[in-house]
């Protein structure tokens, strides 16, 4: 459970959407994730924006690319074990200079009752920024607009690199 009940589940998940869409987001690149459903099942609705299903996640980081190269902008819905399978194509970010902006949700930290999700949770941050990625944490519902609005203006206004990490307080962790 978010640390807020009072909201409605999906209202900051539709604020999101809509701030995406409203920064000319029109490129959604995922591998399938409850914790970016509300953002998946709009963008696949929504007929001015592409949506595409990874097979894996660093597929994401050069759809992203092209995308920037065609003169779209794009965002990589992905969860935080999806991370270590980019590594080796961030180098394409860090080398074309592209701008590129992540929207993670985290496992392996509040809440977590899960010991697989734990060693790539807690290695995002560090991981991230050795391959010069800006990481920003959204933890309650009231941050991720501000948060993710400041990533875009630092990925496509400065040219950074930036991931939002959508936190397990957030999100709330999974119950097995």
């Amino acid at each position: 459970m978010s640390a807020d009940t009072t909201e409605q589940p999906t209202a900051w998940q539709d604020a999101l959407y809509d701030l995406l869409r409203q920064k000319g987001i029109t490129q959604f690149a995922y591998v399938p994730d409850a914790g970016h459903r509300v953002l998946i099942d709009r963008s696949l609705q929504d007929r001015g924006a592409h949506s595409v299903a990874l097979t894996t996640e660093e597929e994401g980081v050069a759809l992203l690319a092209g995308a920037d190269l065609g003169g779209a902008r794009g965002v990589l819905l992905l969860q935080s074990s999806g991370v270590g399978n980019c590594i080796n194509m961030l180098s394409l970010v860090k080398g074309g200079r592209f701008p590129f902006l992540i929207l993670v949700s985290m496992r392996g930290d509040f809440g977590e009752g899960n010991p697989w999700q734990f060693p790539m949770g807690q290695a995002v941050e560090p991981v991230l920024a050795a391959m010069g990625v800006i990481s920003l944490r959204a933890e309650r519902p009231e941050d991720v607009v501000p948060t993710v609005s400041a990533a875009l203006t630092m990925v496509f206004q400065s040219g950074q690199a930036v991931a939002v990490l959508l936190t397990q307080k957030l999100l709330g962790a999974k119950q097995f």
